[in-house]
């Protein structure tokens, strides 16, 4: 599952904080993204898969760790970009076409975090997780950075059937309006393609502010980036 990355980092992280305590060096993941069964009727070694929504909440749960441990965490590169794997830019050769998939969707919306500084982000509710199977799934990812007087909010709804009401208290720094995009297809199932490029795009999304932040409804399986400015 995605969530297993951040234990992982973790523990690495530990093993740096204990030998390099003043944290000279940079942890470097490299090649991380779904790995899934290529499309039918495809050369199997060039591992082409189709890519959907459910890559994209992939995308954006890891994003959220590597900005909470971005501290120690210099890099972190998705294994390809094109045509391979979970790859942002898939080309159509009868075609032409050249399509952006729901996870380049991810990457554009959480650019406005580069060059930012990652602040401590607390979900806090009850019943916050849901089961997937064996396993017991959070099901709010949430991520924040500040840069120019302006704070964004990352937030995943990994719940593939139910709404989420969010209240954002965000502390430290008044605002004076709140905007928000969201990527919040029919299905988890949908993905971009040459005869459907816009079925997974980002869209505006309500949000309300309030005396202590905004409140915002993340739509089933979506992804969402709140800006306070």
């Amino acid at each position: 599952a995605a969530q297993d990355i951040e234990p992982l980092l973790r523990r690495h992280i530990a093993v740096m904080d204990r030998y390099d305590p003043e944290r000279q060096v940079g942890l470097v993941l490299d090649e991380w993204g779904t790995w899934w069964d290529v499309e039918p009727g495809t050369n199997p070694g060039f591992l082409y898969q189709q890519n959907t929504m459910r890559d994209a909440l992939v995308a954006s749960v890891h994003f959220d760790v590597f900005h909470r441990l971005a501290e120690r965490l210099t890099m972190a590169n998705i294994a390809q970009t094109v045509n391979v794997l979970q790859a942002m830019l898939l080309t159509d050769e009868a075609t032409g076409a050249l399509v952006r998939t729901p996870t380049y969707h991810v990457f554009e919306m959480n650019k406005v975090h580069q060059d930012a500084t990652s602040v401590p982000v607390h979900v806090r509710a009850p019943g916050a997780a849901h089961a997937v199977g064996d396993r017991v799934v959070p099901t709010v990812s949430a991520s924040a950075s500040v840069v120019d007087g302006r704070c964004h909010v990352s937030l995943t709804n990994t719940d593939l059937d139910r709404a989420v009401e969010v209240e954002l208290d965000l502390r430290g720094a008044g605002f004076a309006e709140v905007s928000a995009r969201v990527l919040a297809p029919e299905s988890v199932r949908d993905f971009n393609s040459a005869d459907d490029p816009e079925q997974v795009v980002p869209h505006a999304l309500e949000v309300t502010m309030t005396a202590t932040g905004a409140r915002l409804t993340l739509p089933p399986h979506s992804f969402a980036i709140v800006e306070a400015r």
